[in-house]
């Protein structure tokens, strides 16, 4: 386990007052990896959040730049980052937040092999893409390895988020809640719009999932969290395994 000094018992100091967590919650998170897919709307909160937080290393993949209708809600960024790589600008904004993590800039699209090999170097995985197509990529690759998926969408007033931690024998995986029949996305916020603070919603309770995985917490796996922003509301509901999902349907029952 990581040594706390004393500048780090003074940062993490609220993290160590929750039984919860204690001291050796937090020593875990320093010694935690995480990998975050896409550093926008949702990869912002997240991102800055799991910095502060003290996860000891931090990849954070995009190979789109920041552009000014991004600023409504991609807190990562600002005005000095237009024309930079998200992924670049928001590790810049991580690391004066707390140089004492280890930030990994993934300037790219992370496919095939290369998104195969990162999944395998980390303990979590955040999905904060905006397409189906990566989302069901990023699934594969976490199923493959057995590393666990927090997955978080937003779009309009509407936010979605679930864990799938296929190391349990009964949990499902992305596909078995959402198949890769029909459209190749889900309504980009630049088609339909997106409240701005909808995201920092959805983001933040995937980091809150992500520190409670790398940190040894209880977390419920294959469960969807809908919010509702017009209303206030959340509801979850539990999604089954499917048997015959083609992407985990392998592993043992």
């Amino acid at each position: 386990m990581t040594e706390l000094n004393d500048q780090a018992l003074l940062r993490y100091s609220r993290h160590i007052l929750l039984p919860e967590l204690d001291i050796a919650g937090q020593q875990a998170l320093l010694a935690g990896r995480a990998l975050i897919v896409g550093a926008g709307g949702l990869g912002s909160p997240v991102a800055l959040y799991l910095a502060s937080a003290g996860v000891g290393l931090l990849s954070i993949a995009d190979d789109d730049v920041v552009e000014l209708t991004n600023l409504q809600r991609q807190i990562a960024h600002d005005m000095a980052s237009l024309g930079r790589n998200k992924a670049e600008s928001a590790a810049e904004r991580m690391r004066a937040l707390n140089p004492e993590v280890t930030v990994r800039v993934i300037g790219e699209r992370l496919t095939g092999q290369a998104l195969a090999d990162e999944v395998a170097r980390h303990d979590v995985v955040l999905d904060c893409s905006d397409n189906f197509a990566t989302r069901h990529a990023v699934n594969r690759a976490c199923v493959a390895v057995g590393v666990p998926l927090v997955s978080g969408a937003a779009v309009r007033f509407a936010g979605q988020l679930a864990v799938f931690d296929t190391r349990q024998a009964a949990s499902p995986c992305y596909h078995c809640l959402f198949t890769e029949e029909g459209e190749a996305g889900d309504g980009p916020c630049a088609t339909f719009g997106v409240l701005a603070p909808l995201v920092g919603v959805i983001g933040s309770l995937q980091a809150v999932e992500a520190i409670k995985l790398l940190a040894g917490m209880p977390v419920t796996s294959g469960r969807l969290t809908l919010y509702d922003a017009l209303d206030g509301s959340f509801r979850s509901m539990k999604v089954p395994r499917d048997p015959a999902c083609p992407v985990c349907c392998s592993r043992p029952q």
